[in-house]
């Protein structure tokens, strides 16, 4: 039985990005039975851009109402938020002791959010081994995600393998990136990669009225109406694709027929999307009005992965020669 890991970090409301590309592949993958998963809220990756305690909070709760509500089902995966699990942040401190300048300074998050202008810091930059420990601690096999982790999940295995080397041990299982081929990377309203920190999301859970804002603002080509349209060139056709628009075929015809315009096949697209989202709006709404269960839910999921990731800490504070137990 594989041990798969994911996790969403809370920086803002979870878009179509965030589900496609990791938490309905997650979701599939708890629900086969075959495996046992890990997953949790990585809310100390979201202080490298926000650090204000108030939204963090309300940030946090909604990351976690999200979840539960999109299918993340408690009784069949370990779930968890990152800062309840002090080891977390220990573990990274080791790992970064053992990972070069160049190998941060290659990471493609890390220079891209710096190329648009974002502000940058050193957490920020140290962020993929943040999310290393995240992953070794558990021991993890596999990692569902997104192509724009792919790079970060390879230097948890570069990392991984050194220290496995140094040690002449086998502290670490070498982890796997998982990648949905179909969803590899998620186009925002504006043709970049959808990141909340580009604002060129569409959100799961908004208003309707935010919703269908962001859907017509999915900027398209200049076509005159009534000209044809090739659907394999326009950005809200994909959006049809990946919802799985029952009517595709139908849809596509019109696109060659210069049947359709792109305002019409937006407005179809809003619907599509509120339809998609309907029972988990649902969930979401019961679970806002039970404090007690998510905090059980919570604690629950804790308390598991406390115990797998302080054994890990244990042996690794051993061989760097430290006891193996903190004495308070």
């Amino acid at each position: 039985m594989a041990r798969i890991l994911t996790g969403l970090q809370s920086s803002g409301d979870p878009h179509i990005g965030n589900y496609f590309g990791m938490i309905k592949p997650a979701l599939k993958l708890q629900d086969m039975g075959k495996h046992e998963c890990f997953y949790f809220i990585a809310d100390l990756h979201s202080f490298t851009s926000n650090k204000d305690g108030k939204l963090f909070a309300q940030n946090q709760k909604n990351c976690v109402l999200d979840w539960l509500a999109l299918g993340i089902d408690p009784e069949k995966s370990v779930f968890y938020r990152q800062s309840d699990i002090r080891a977390h942040t220990e573990m990274m401190w080791y790992l970064l002791c053992f990972t070069p300048m160049g190998l941060l300074e290659r990471a493609h998050s890390f220079k891209d959010k710096k190329a648009n202008g974002m502000e940058t810091n050193v957490g920020l930059f140290t962020y993929p081994m943040l999310m290393t420990a995240d992953i070794l601690l558990y021991d993890a096999e596999i990692i569902p995600v997104g192509k724009d982790q792919k790079q970060h999940v390879e230097m948890a295995r570069d990392i991984a393998q050194k220290m496995n080397h140094h040690f002449n041990s086998e502290l670490f299982v070498l982890p796997e990136p998982q990648i949905e081929e179909l969803v590899q990377t998620i186009e925002g309203v504006d043709g970049q990669k959808m990141s909340k920190s580009y604002g060129n999301t569409i959100p799961i859970f908004g208003t309707e009225k935010e919703i269908k804002k962001k859907v017509m603002s999915i900027q398209t080509q200049t076509v005159k109406l009534g000209d044809p349209i090739d659907p394999a060139l326009c950005r809200v056709f994909a959006f049809h694709k990946l919802f799985e628009n029952p009517n595709l075929v139908k849809l596509e015809n019109q696109y060659r027929n210069g049947e359709i315009g792109f305002g019409d096949s937006k407005k179809q697209l809003f619907e599509l999307i509120w339809e998609y989202f309907a029972s988990a709006r649902a969930r979401r709404k019961k679970l806002e009005k039970d404090d007690a269960e998510i905090e059980k839910i919570l604690r629950k999921g804790a308390e598991k992965a406390f115990c797998i990731a302080e054994m890990k800490l244990e042996k690794i504070r051993k061989k760097f020669g430290l006891e193996g137990k903190h004495l308070i």
